[in-house]
């Protein structure tokens, strides 16, 4: 089996950190803790899973950004990863989009041959998820999208997804690209001997090979609305009419 699987990851702020919008329109990353992006985690996971049961043979997870960024890469062979790769985008870190993304990821792509490339559906900074869709559309590939089951099946790939409208199954064949989501996989915990063999794994950084001009920005960014506080009644027929009195059940379409 000669099956290489590329798992772009992306650097996030970690999940248990609280941030707040800056003066300035925008969230100050300086002193907080970044981590792996979860959904990207359960991606890397799943391809681990695919070497280890002997349906791939090599999995490589790719980042975009700064040289700041190898930490993720690091997590990463940490996890399990043969190699890493890291497209420097310099000045234009912090306004690319999704778009350069996928153009950056297909870039590489042209250089070295992948059966399948399963990422995150979506970075819990921006919650766009639109990598993946926009990557496949490059690459003329086969896509599925928030998947939750992922298993090899006559030469192709059989991928459960679902969302709130409920779930399908589809049939890929050939090369493919997945999303993610966090049912897919449980991500296993990296180890310290692990961290200490990551250090001797390859991880190159390569110029960026595509088009950085972002297509789209953003205009604000604001905390969220404080919550209201919630108010105490008697029983049940006074919840009642508490709930009428807010229309609850005309707006919920009952």
């Amino acid at each position: 089996m000669t099956l290489r699987i590329l798992v772009p990851v992306k650097r996030v702020v970690d999940p248990n950190v609280r941030v707040r919008v800056s003066a300035a329109g925008a969230i100050d990353t300086a002193g907080l803790k970044m981590s792996l992006n979860p959904f990207d985690e359960c991606a890397l996971e799943k391809a681990l899973q695919l070497k280890e049961a002997g349906v791939a043979a090599h999995v490589t997870v790719l980042t975009c950004g700064l040289p700041t960024h190898q930490d993720v890469l690091r997590t990463a062979l940490a996890m399990g990863a043969d190699d890493a790769v890291l497209i420097d985008t310099g000045a234009a870190t912090a306004t690319l989009d999704s778009l350069a993304v996928a153009r950056l990821i297909a870039a590489h792509m042209s250089e070295v041959e992948y059966g399948l490339v399963l990422c995150g559906k979506q970075a819990i900074d921006g919650d766009i998820g639109g990598v993946a869709a926009m990557l496949a559309a490059l690459l003329g590939w086969p896509q599925a999208l928030n998947a939750s089951a992922l298993d090899a099946a006559d030469g192709g790939w059989r991928v459960t997804c679902g969302d709130d409208a409920g779930t399908s199954t589809w049939q890929l064949d050939g090369h493919a690209v997945v999303s993610a989501d966090l049912r897919l996989a449980e991500p296993r915990r990296v180890t310290l001997p692990s961290i200490v063999k990551a250090k001797q794994k390859p991880l190159v950084t390569r110029e960026a090979a595509a088009p950085l001009d972002a297509q789209c920005r953003v205009l604000t960014l604001n905390d969220p609305p404080v919550r209201e506080p919630g108010v105490k009644v008697e029983g049940i027929a006074a919840l009642l009419d508490a709930l009428a009195g807010q229309r609850v059940f005309e707006t919920a379409g009952a």
